[in-house]
């Protein structure tokens, strides 16, 4: 689901935050309103924050359900990627963190749709251009010439999340996972702000 279906579900909903009101002719008709663009950009942030979290948790509740429907299931206990036993405390703590890593992961790609979303007038438009960087990154990090850029590529460390059901947990891929991540929310977000208070609004 992390590499393929969750990003394309985040991008189709952040690329259609701006560019979907703009598309509706409904854009310059909320501006009109004393919330000034600032606000309108941040709730519709926080609109998809709510649906990247959301997604996030229905994801995990779905392979849950159906993993125990389908399988054996034992109770909730293990054995960790090291081979070692978890507790059923532990694993629920781990597949918790493990649930936030992935939703900070998928900020990311909401963050290059919100601000392609500000860019254009079509939602598709933004939608490709997110999904156009993502392949970009995946592609680049099988290349053996991209190395010194590979630490930097957006889904880098998407699959880190695993590291989380090790014993002990490795932290380093995560921790870097979560920094670049950052980077990359905030960089876009203030270029989506900056961009969105300055446009010329027609539609």
């Amino acid at each position: 689901m992390l590499p393929l279906f969750l990003p394309i579900a985040v991008a189709v909903v952040a690329g259609d935050a701006v560019a979907g009101e703009a598309q509706a002719g409904t854009l310059r008709y909320l501006l009109a309103r004393p919330a000034g663009r600032t606000r309108l950009l941040v709730a519709k942030l926080l609109a998809v924050m709510a649906f990247v979290l959301v997604t996030v948790l229905v994801v995990a509740g779905v392979g849950y359900v159906i993993g125990t429907t389908l399988f054996d299931a034992e109770p909730i206990a293990g054995t960790s990627v090291s081979g070692t036993a978890l507790t059923p405390t532990q694993i629920a703590g781990r597949t918790m963190l493990a649930i936030g890593y992935v939703a900070v992961s998928m900020l990311g790609v909401a963050a290059f749709a919100l601000f392609f979303s500000t860019l254009t007038d079509s939602p598709l438009g933004a939608t490709m251009g997110a999904l156009a960087v993502l392949v970009a990154s995946s592609l680049l990090f099988t290349l053996d010439a991209a190395s010194p850029i590979a630490p930097y590529l957006p889904t880098r460390y998407w699959l880190a999340f695993v590291d989380f059901f090790r014993d002990p947990i490795l932290w380093r891929d995560v921790v870097r996972g979560v920094a670049l991540q950052g980077v990359y929310v905030g960089v876009l977000l203030a270029a989506a702000w900056a961009n969105f208070t300055t446009k010329d609004v027609t539609s």
